[in-house]
């Protein structure tokens, strides 16, 4: 359970990040801003999917 919050705050620090420096910087910097975007809005769900319905994944 602690590691699906830590998830869920990692993706929402990734996002917070993220978002302006993706507007603020030029180039390949630029790029990698945007795709921890991506990748925090993954965790983000990721985690809220898992503390949602915690045996989702075991069919």
């Amino acid at each position: 359970m602690l590691l699906n919050a830590v998830l869920i705050a990692l993706g929402i620090a990734l996002c917070a990040w993220g978002i302006p420096a993706a507007h603020r910087l030029k180039g390949m910097p630029g790029i990698l801003a945007a795709s921890a975007v991506l990748a925090g809005v993954l965790l983000a769900l990721y985690g809220t999917l898992l503390v949602a319905a915690p045996d989702f994944f075991k069919g």
